[in-house]
């Protein structure tokens, strides 16, 4: 398959109040946030023609910029427009939308001060992450690097600072054949894989990890919510890898990764079953629902 870069492509992105040609939309090689990783984004899914729980994805967008310290230049009613608007001016009804706000060029130092804060958002078609079958399952390998304390980085923002140790640690996974691999956190605990939340199925029971040193994120919490109204028992609670070997099924959670079943984690095999099956074909309908219909499900 031959990949088209991304600096060169058709279409539009939204940059600092504007649409712009897609090809135009550069920085300078001295902005902060490329020698300093002072950036924060989101990653969305558009269906039929709505970005799935926007204003959540906004709010968080915000915040993580906040955590950073700095103040985004745009309100959320504001954000939540230009996606929709970068959505529709690319043609798209499904795809990916990517929000990211940086400190710009104006200084360059350790030190922040005098930087103006600059935003971007775009949108394109992308498919399933890990395959059109997320019920077949995929692999995971078992990261070196592991989730910081929340004592020495901003653990509740995304930022992208924190997606190195990632790239690091699914560049490895796929290097030995796996589509990604499942990190621990400082404590040597069981913590996400490199951009989704993890689940666990023992005894019938769904067991995820407490969200304290990385995040709680989104989709996460929307398949809680369904697992909940469909009588299942939720738990988050801190996990240990040796309870791994005692899962019947596990899955993951995330925007890009949708709901997707996972048969293996190192050494550990799992078969796809039912709870899995349920909870991704929840999610698939609730993601086709109109915004306000979703809100209505989710309470």
């Amino acid at each position: 398959m031959t990949l088209v870069p991304f600096d060169d492509r058709d279409g539009w992105i939204w940059w600092n109040g504007s649409l712009v040609p897609w090809r135009d939309a550069r920085l300078h090689v001295l902005s902060h946030g490329l020698h300093y990783a002072s950036a924060v984004f989101e990653g969305e899914r558009a269906y039929r023609g709505h970005i799935f729980r926007l204003r959540d994805h906004t709010d968080r967008l915000i915040a993580s910029g906040r955590w950073l310290g700095f103040d985004i230049p745009w309100s959320a009613e504001e954000i939540d427009a230009a996606s929709a608007a970068v959505l529709a001016a690319n043609g798209l009804t499904d795809g990916y939308v990517r929000p990211i706000a940086w400190r710009g060029s104006e200084t360059l130092g350790v030190s922040p001060a005098g930087t103006g804060v600059q935003l971007a958002i775009a949108a394109w078609a992308w498919p399933s992450y890990y395959g059109a079958d997320r019920m077949q399952g995929i692999r995971l390998a078992e990261a070196v690097w592991k989730r910081p304390s929340p004592e020495t980085a901003p653990t509740a923002a995304k930022c992208t600072s924190l997606y190195t140790i990632g790239t690091l640690s699914k560049q490895r996974a796929e290097a030995e054949g796996c589509s990604d691999a499942l990190m621990l956190d400082w404590r040597g605990r069981v913590a996400e894989t490199t951009g989704a939340n993890v689940f666990f199925v023992i005894d019938n029971a769904l067991h995820t990890p407490t969200p304290d040193g990385f995040l709680d994120g989104i989709t996460r919490r929307t398949v809680m919510a369904l697992a909940r109204q469909n009588q299942m028992t939720v738990i988050e609670r801190p996990m240990d890898p040796g309870e791994i070997a005692g899962a019947s099924e596990v899955f993951l959670a995330g925007t890009a990764a949708e709901v997707t079943a996972v048969r293996e984690i190192g050494p550990h095999r799992f078969t796809p079953g039912r709870i899995t099956e349920t909870l991704m074909r929840g999610y698939d309908a609730l993601t086709a629902c109109p915004p306000a219909e979703v809100a209505r499900n989710l309470g």
